[in-house]
């Protein structure tokens, strides 16, 4: 589990301090789940797996539930998905990755981070 944690916080671009810091979880903690002294349970877990926008269960193992959730988290916005997906003119939307030179889907996904982190109230540029 510590793995997963790891990646997605350098995916992040966060430290664990940082991580503490906005999950509320004591930073000894994450030092326990790195030496393999505890896992993260319960509450802590949920914490973390929010911070990160993934399930508990990816954060455990790094693979998604296969209790048929779908990709969207609730279903307006995986009809809106849809619906943009079925639109000719903005299905480019969906596509416009697949032929992305790497330097402009990173700059594309920075742009998502950051609306993202708008949503949410972060003001700072990681969202740590």
């Amino acid at each position: 589990m510590y793995e997963i944690y790891c990646k997605l916080r350098d995916l992040k671009g966060c430290k664990d301090a940082e991580v503490a810091r906005k999950t509320g979880i004591p930073r000894s903690t994450f030092t326990d789940w790195k030496t393999g002294r505890s896992n993260p349970k319960g509450e802590k877990l949920k914490k973390i797996a929010d911070f990160f926008e993934v399930s508990a269960e990816y954060l455990r193992t790094g693979e998604e539930p296969a209790s048929g959730t779908g990709y969207y988290l609730n279903d307006e916005t995986a009809q809106v998905a849809q619906e943009i997906f079925e639109n000719k003119e903005l299905r480019a939307l969906f596509d416009v990755q697949k032929n992305m030179n790497p330097d402009d889907l990173r700059a594309l996904h920075s742009m998502a981070l950051a609306l993202k982190r708008k949503e949410r109230g972060y003001t700072d540029d990681t969202g740590c």
